[in-house]
């Protein structure tokens, strides 16, 4: 195993810390800031599945068409 970078692992206490509830935060903000930050590519809805197998590729599925569309929609700019 490769082991990439450090991350120091965050000790589990009885009482919250605001420090990393602030860190969540931020990190949260960072990630909606990303170009698709905002997108899931699931559609929103409940679902039901008789496999993790099933499951995995629906998630799959769904994100390869909000790659494809991101894709389309990117192209369209420098073309446009």
């Amino acid at each position: 195993m490769r082991v990439v970078g450090q991350r120091k692992e965050r000790p589990v206490g009885p009482i919250a810390s605001g420090l990393l509830l602030a860190e969540g935060a931020r990190f949260n903000d960072e990630m909606h800031r990303l170009p698709t930050g905002g997108a899931t590519f699931i559609p929103k809805g409940v679902y039901y599945f008789k496999t993790h197998a099933e499951a995995n590729q629906h998630q799959l599925d769904c994100l390869a068409k909000g790659m494809a569309k991101i894709a389309l929609e990117r192209s369209g700019r420098r073309n446009g």
